[in-house]
This record gives structure tokens, sequence and C-alpha cells, in this order.
């Protein structure tokens, strides 16, 4: 029986892999080991590894690996101990081959004791591009380091070609996104008031806004202008949850606090959970900020997306998503189209760049044909102008 770890290191990467966990851990031939660090363990982000136990995945090791700070040095700290933390784990367990989804620093982290180890790495959406944030490098970088790759669109499939990579090990599988949207539980109503503690007849919007790690010092300034704009409209109730672990994350966190603590039309979560994140997007008027479901999963909802700034730069979009720049007046207009009657109605097509619904089978079924065979670490360059003289 081939041993295979699966990574998840925060609520997102979680939500995405969860139904994957669950169809690798019915293959009799795998042995499936979920190795659980970052946010997850961290009480500031809401604990979120008993959504893992709560699933019905046992946890196979609780690496802790996050420092309580946000800046650069705290950061590369942190990547310091996921790579010293993991190379003890993978020593232990010596697994066949580590699956990883995502371009994150811890990501990043765990895949560098990985390829020390010799254990070849599966990764889930390589090509994609997020010029604004710094995973834009972490994600090639695993690329590089990985053996086999699952993306989620066809050009994002060309462009990890075009880093080298041989054709024959890419595979097209969709967005795990478009997946958890159309086949969830949602919550009823009480149990989602339960969780958010909103009982408000208004429409709801739903916010998540990440630092833009490629800029310097603009997170708190962004965030005001967004919550400048929010404050111009009393007339819907504005569900935020939290930043991620990013550098200034922290920054934003504790000036939306600031704002909710002040403002009975919002509220601030640590982390509502797959079914509940997705529960929210059902009910969900449109959705505000710069997270990478507003692009992947929303469409799906038939909403409309206010993508703010440029930490998605570069990613496919839908033609539900309306851009704009982090700035007050900007996202007041934003705001106003995605309340228009005709856009709206252009958002009801529910047409996503990103796949059909049924990924996560392709996906669990080609890993178990893989690791059939001995995986090698080796492999040669694939030079796209070479294959064409050829």
């Amino acid at each position: 029986m081939k041993k295979l770890v699966v990574l998840t290191t925060n609520r997102a990467d979680f939500g995405l892999l969860r139904p994957v966990i669950q169809k690798l851990r019915k293959k009799e031939s795998l042995d499936v080991r979920t190795a659980v660090s970052g946010s997850h363990l961290s009480p500031e982000f809401g604990m979120t590894y008993r959504e893992i136990e709560e699933a019905g995945i046992p946890i196979d090791r609780r690496i802790e690996i996050l420092l309580s700070g946000d800046t650069p040095s705290a950061i590369s700290k942190t990547m310091a101990l996921a790579v010293m933390g993991f190379a003890d784990y993978f020593e232990e367990r010596k697994p066949d081959a580590l699956l990883v989804l995502g371009d994150r620093y811890e990501a990043f982290s765990v895949c560098i004791a990985a390829v020390n180890a010799r254990i070849p790495i599966i990764h889930l959406y390589g090509g994609e591009t997020t010029e604004g944030a710094v995973d834009e490098c972490y994600r090639h970088s695993i690329t590089k380091m990985a053996m086999f790759h699952f993306t989620a669109t066809e050009e994002f499939r060309q462009r990890v070609i075009q880093l080298g990579e041989d054709p024959s090990r890419v595979f097209l599988v969709g967005a795990m996104g478009v997946e958890n949207a159309l086949h969830f539980d949602p919550l009823n109503d009480a149990e989602f008031e339960k969780l958010t503690g909103i009982n408000d007849e208004r429409p709801l919007v739903m916010c998540t806004f990440h630092p833009v790690t490629l800029e310097s010092d603009t997170a708190r300034l962004q965030i005001r202008k967004l919550l400048s704009a929010v404050e111009q409209f009393p007339g819907y109730f504005f569900l935020f949850t939290k930043a991620n672990s990013d550098a200034d994350g922290r920054i934003i966190n504790q000036c939306i606090q600031d704002y909710v603590n002040t403002h009975e039309n919002a509220v601030l979560v640590d982390s509502l959970g797959a079914r509940g994140y997705l529960t929210g997007l059902r009910k969900a008027s449109f959705v505000l900020g710069n997270s990478s479901s507003g692009l992947a999963e929303v469409p799906s909802f038939g909403i409309p997306t206010i993508n703010i700034g440029d930490r998605q730069k570069g990613r496919i979009k839908a033609a539900s998503v309306i851009d704009c720049a982090p700035e007050t007046d900007a996202i007041i207009a934003a705001i106003h189209k995605a309340e228009d009657p005709d856009f709206r109605s252009v958002c009801s097509l529910r047409v996503n760049p990103y796949g059909d619904g049924n990924t996560s089978s392709a996906i669990a079924d080609r890993i178990e044909e893989l690791m059939k065979n001995d995986l090698n670490v080796k492999k040669s360059f694939y030079d796209m102008k070479a294959a064409k003289e050829l």
C-alpha cells in the first residue's frame, strides 16, 4: 500500500481539498495521511483544524509553525520552522508522495523539506498568476519542485508546460472551488445565525480582504478606503472574514474589528468553515474584496464579485467580476454596478471559466493510477522550442 501525505495549512486549502481527501481515503491501494499545520492550529484564526475532525478525516500529525507576528521577518521564521518540522515528519513517515495545493509560503516551505527527502510532489493548481502577491513566485517554484501537476484551465496547463514541465505529467481537471459551489450541503437559517450571529433582514454582502503582499505598507490604507466605501451603504449587512496570515494580515483584521465595533450592520468572524462560507455566498447579494474565491467559486452562485486592487491581477475572470482600484470612490462605483439589474442578469447566467464541477473524482482517480508505479523524483526539463524542432 502506497503512503500519500496530504498537506493542509489553512481554511481555504482545506475547503478545496476536503472532497479530494475523502475520495482518496476510499482507495484501497492508498494509505492517506493528513498533515495539518499553519493557521489551522492558531486560536487567532479560529483553530480551524476542528473542521478537519468534524469532516471525519483523521489528522496524522499537527505541526506547529506559525509565529504570532506578520512582519516579513516573522514570515521567514515561520517558513524556517516549517522546513524543520516537516523534515522530522517526513523522516519518520517516509511517504511515497506529497499532495499539496496552491501557492502559499507554508506550502512552499513544506515542499522544500519534501524535495530534500526525495519525496515526489503532486501539485494542485499551478500555472495561475497573482501579480500582486508574493504567492506568484511560491506557486511557480512549487511547480518546478513537483513531479505531477493538476491545473484548473487549459491556459494554466500550457503555462506549466511553458515552465519546462513534461506535458504527459500535466493534467487538466478544473477547479475544486466550482465543485464545492455546485455540490455542498448548506447550513439552515438557524445554523447560519448561530455561526455568524447575524439576525438581520438587510441584504448580505460577503467581504474578504487580504494584504497585497508585493506592495509595501498599503494594507492599512487600502482597508480603510474599503471600509469608507462600505460605510456609505447602511442598507446592507456586511459579513467580514479575517485576512489570512500573510504579512500585514493582522493590520487588516484589527482595522475591520475596530470598524465592526462601531457599526451595527457589520460583523467579523475568524472563519466560517467551508459549509458556512458557501452558505453565505448562497445568501449574499454580492461579494467584496480580493480573495481568489471571488473568481473561482462565486461566479457559480450567479452573483457579482467586486475584485479590489492587484492581488488577483492576471487571473482568468468571469463576466460577473468587477475589477476596481483600492480607492473609496472606485469601490462605491463598483457596488453601484453590482446593484445594476442588467449586470446582475449577466451574472445570473453562472458561466464559470474554471470548470463544470466534476473535479475531485478525476484528481483522486489519477493520483491512484500514478501511485501504482514507483514515482521517480528525477525529471527532465521540457524544452518547448526543442520539442517543436523535433
